[in-house]
């Protein structure tokens, strides 16, 4: 899930689901990613980005295990692995108030991958495995 894509109200109603006249639009039940990921894993992408209050409802599932839907007065006991990825120096972000201490304390360890521009061995071989792939199958005759 990019966790830029969508505005935080609707980052919310993916993520944690929404019950049926939580919002204007929402005419039925809908499970969250959190939900249908239990006993799994979720990526989210890009939560260098995501807003505090986000932030804070991430933390919430991270540490209890526990997601709301939007509307909702009931929590679900989730059990999810959750991968998060950033282009963002989060140990900047903290300074400036971007992004939530409490939920940078929450990683277990930081994977830093260069970008491609500084690992330029790494082109010829991408190259190769791209060019392996199979091409669709062309739809004209």
């Amino acid at each position: 899930m990019n966790c830029t894509a969508l505005a935080p109200t609707l980052l919310e109603s993916e993520l944690f689901g929404h019950k049926r006249g939580a919002f204007t639009g929402a005419i039925a039940d809908k499970p969250g990613l959190f939900e249908k990921a239990d006993g799994g894993t979720i990526f989210l992408d890009e939560v260098g980005d995501m807003a505090p209050e986000m932030q804070s409802r991430l933390l919430r599932v991270l540490q209890t295990g526990e997601s709301k839907p939007v509307g909702d007065v009931v929590t679900r006991k989730v059990r999810v692995r959750v991968i998060a990825a950033t282009n963002r120096v989060l140990e900047k972000a903290l300074v400036t108030g971007e992004f939530r201490e409490d939920s940078f304390t929450v990683h277990a360890f930081t994977i830093m991958l260069p970008p491609l521009r500084e690992r330029t061995e790494d082109i010829p071989v991408l190259a190769h495995h791209f060019l392996q792939r199979p091409r669709p199958k062309s739809t004209r005759s």
